[in-house]
């Protein structure tokens, strides 16, 4: 089960580093702008990863914590099935709140200038340039 997890924190940090990687590259060779919905589609895939990495994370807490205090009952907690359903937990998770914050950051309006000096779509940023109330994105 432990290199099962593994597996899948590093796939996830791999898919991580791929989501802003192309656009600084892009940034490096010529422009440095980038589309709404690009920035959006960056902004899910951020979130959604980050999201997943925490419950991995946690579901690999989980297994080291069966393994040290109920090693004899260790192969009956963490089954493969139990394995496979956490990973899926994860990700099912991470998809509802990347979901969610870039629904939310899609109902805002921008009216400011609409150039962000990065690479990388933060959410920091897009709040700053909305001309309508960031306080529900700021507790999501």
């Amino acid at each position: 089960p432990m290199y099962f997890l593994l597996f899948n924190l590093s796939f996830i940090d791999l898919c991580y580093s791929c989501v802003f990687t192309p656009k600084m590259l892009n940034v490096f060779v010529s422009e440095n702008i980038i589309s709404y919905m690009g920035c959006m589609t960056q902004l899910f895939f951020f979130c959604f990863f980050v999201n997943s990495e925490c419950y991995v994370l946690v579901s690999m807490a989980y297994d080291r914590y069966v393994a040290i205090c109920n090693p004899l009952l260790y192969r009956v907690t963490m089954s493969p099935q139990v394995c496979s359903l956490l990973m899926f937990g994860s990700y099912v998770v991470g998809f509802a709140g990347a979901m969610a914050h870039t629904g939310r950051m899609l109902r805002l309006t921008f009216c400011n200038s609409n150039v962000i000096d990065h690479y990388l779509c933060e959410v920091l940023p897009l709040l700053q340039l909305s001309c309508t109330s960031t306080r529900v994105n700021e507790l999501v």
